[in-house]
């Protein structure tokens, strides 16, 4: 699995949303991009990651910073996750992982003893010209929308 890292350009993606409508990274010229990567819709910690996310979302935007969460949940999943939570960001259907495999997150995983390949929880910041500006993979859950929020706000 190789990660992309800051200084890295983004590879091109479109993918359909949780209403079944195609978005693009393009669509998002002149602003920055939070694209973070979750294993599974209505699960837990990835629950807990986008609530922290969409409580943020106000804060985030006065940063001019859009929000886009991808997993390889079906955008039929993805519409229940966002109308049960309330989310206020798109979210991106990648069923064949491929956007994830671009950005290196899709790779092998341990849990309770199995192996498999998954989505690996990590974001990425993507600056105004398509550029990984910040990788953040070392955050629990509950604090990934502070973690984002605190290098916003100290650069």
């Amino acid at each position: 699995m190789q990660t992309l890292k800051a200084g890295d350009f983004v590879p091109h993606f479109a993918l359909l949303d949780q209403n079944e409508q195609l978005v693009s990274l393009t669509d998002f010229k002149g602003k920055k991009v939070l694209v973070y990567f979750y294993p599974k819709a209505l699960t837990p910690g990835c629950t807990t990651q986008a609530c922290g996310l969409r409580d943020s979302k106000a804060e985030l935007e006065k940063l001019n910073i859009v929000i886009l969460g991808i997993s390889p949940d079906s955008p039929k999943k993805l519409a229940n996750f966002a109308e049960k939570k309330a989310l206020n960001f798109t979210l991106l259907s990648d069923e064949d992982h491929q956007v994830a495999e671009q950005f290196g997150v899709w790779g092998e995983k341990k849990f309770m003893g199995k192996t498999y390949d998954g989505i690996h929880r990590i974001s990425f910041l993507i600056d105004e010209q398509g550029k990984i500006e910040k990788v953040f993979d070392k955050f629990k859950t509950g604090e990934h929308h502070q973690v984002v929020l605190d290098y916003l706000t100290q650069k």
